[in-house]
């Protein structure tokens, strides 16, 4: 593993910086998967030079919908634990940045797009150029030439030059580019979701994945509530965690998880953008009631993200359930995002759990039922639509230590 600690890179004075951004609709859980990307492409950069990565502030997405509360600028040691993922890459926060750079500039903006003519059908070939914007660009010039943008929500933010690069390819095919052809200090990848992983379900794609430890204190607040209202503790689940990602090593079929069934329900936007494989209110509810009688289990913990309505009607249908409701003061302290990690982290630790089609929400579970060293049987299931003939379970993507 590459070991390139905040103090080495401390003595070595001059490093780069590398920072990025997601596509704006993009949600919580797919841009934690835009991150392994770039962790991939920053290990590459180490290989020939200095760099560390800048911390993309969380705010204002889609799915972060409570109102009146500040969720824009949010620093990633609210969600993550910063010396866990120093152990994998070298990272700074957004505020580090601008102490240590001396200013809201950042030098090279790379805006990654497509090509405008698509890929021709055949071989696929990776490959990057700089070519004229396809689309209107999301980066303004004011009157001293600078350019300003969205930026993570920090207006004072400006980028010195902005430009263009279609991409096809890895994360990593970007690395010449940064090395060889612009001698920028601080470097921006905006669109960033357009790379691609370079070893998906690798050794060193499951490093950064298992870096990614949720902060301490959304885990205290699940484990309390696992604890409290689900009979579950780490002893009698055998889910012991060790706080130092890489001495956690669990055999898969370790783990036997909480006396309760786990139920991630995706709905919203679900609804109508996946038709055919999402069940109806009634068809879940019939599912999880098979689910809990062949696992002998009394009790069922939701995550999901349904209407206040459907909420009440499943509380009518299923007495049973559990779920995280956070007071008032809970969604101002964690934020959305903060409840829909403590979500999670009680998912993960379920006897048995099953998600929604092609959610990342659930994908991310999976991972981390994985790395707890559940039986994958248990982990890697799914709801049915009603209408769908070949209800194809999700993919076993099996840990590399």
């Amino acid at each position: 593993m590459l070991q390139v600690s905040q103090k080495l890179l401390g003595f070595l004075a001059f490093y780069r910086y590398l920072l990025y951004d997601v596509n704006p609709p993009e949600g919580f859980n797919l841009r934690r998967d835009v991150y392994i990307r770039i962790a991939s492409l920053l290990k590459t950069l180490l290989k020939t030079e200095a760099w560390v990565l800048v911390l993309p502030p969380w705010g204002r997405l889609y799915h972060w919908q409570t109102p009146d509360i500040h969720q824009v600028r949010i620093p990633w040691s609210e969600f993550f634990d910063l010396p866990s993922l120093d152990k994998n890459i070298p990272v700074i926060e957004y505020e580090q940045f601008l102490a240590e750079s001396g200013g809201p500039f950042i030098e090279q903006v790379y805006v990654l797009q497509s090509y405008a003519e698509g890929w021709k059908e055949g071989t696929w070939e990776e490959k990057i150029d700089e070519r004229p914007c396809i689309d209107q660009l999301m980066y303004s010039k004011d009157k001293h030439d600078y350019y300003r943008g969205w930026f993570w929500g920090y207006e004072e933010t400006r980028g010195l030059n902005v430009s263009c690069l279609s991409v096809q390819g890895s994360a990593s095919i970007i690395a010449p580019v940064l090395l060889s052809n612009t001698s920028a200090r601080s470097v921006m990848l905006d669109r960033a979701e357009n790379l691609l992983h370079d070893h998906y379900g690798g050794r060193d794609y499951w490093n950064t994945r298992r870096s990614m430890v949720f902060a301490k204190h959304l885990r205290v607040v699940g484990d309390e509530f696992r604890r409290k209202y689900l009979q579950s503790t780490d002893e009698a689940d055998r889910t012991h965690y060790n706080e130092d990602w890489t001495q956690m090593k669990v055999k898969l079929g370790t783990a036997i998880g909480g006396p309760y069934l786990g139920v991630h329900l995706r709905r919203k936007d679900f609804i109508w953008g996946h038709r055919e494989d999402v069940p109806s209110l009634h068809g879940a509810v019939k599912k999880i009631r098979s689910l809990m009688e062949r696992h002998k289990l009394k009790r069922v913990f939701i995550a999901t993200d349904a209407i206040v309505e459907e909420t009440e009607e499943l509380k009518k249908l299923l007495p049973e359930m559990v779920r995280f409701e956070p007071t008032w003061e809970e969604l101002e302290l964690y934020k959305d995002g903060g409840i829909a990690i403590i979500d999670q982290w009680v998912c993960a630790h379920a006897r048995y759990f099953t998600g929604t089609s092609v959610s990342t929400f659930s994908f991310r579970i999976h991972e981390e039922r994985e790395i707890l060293g559940f039986d994958p049987k248990t982990t890697y299931n799914r709801f049915c639509g009603a209408k769908e003939r070949n209800c194809e379970q999700p993919t076993h993507w099996k840990i590399i230590y």
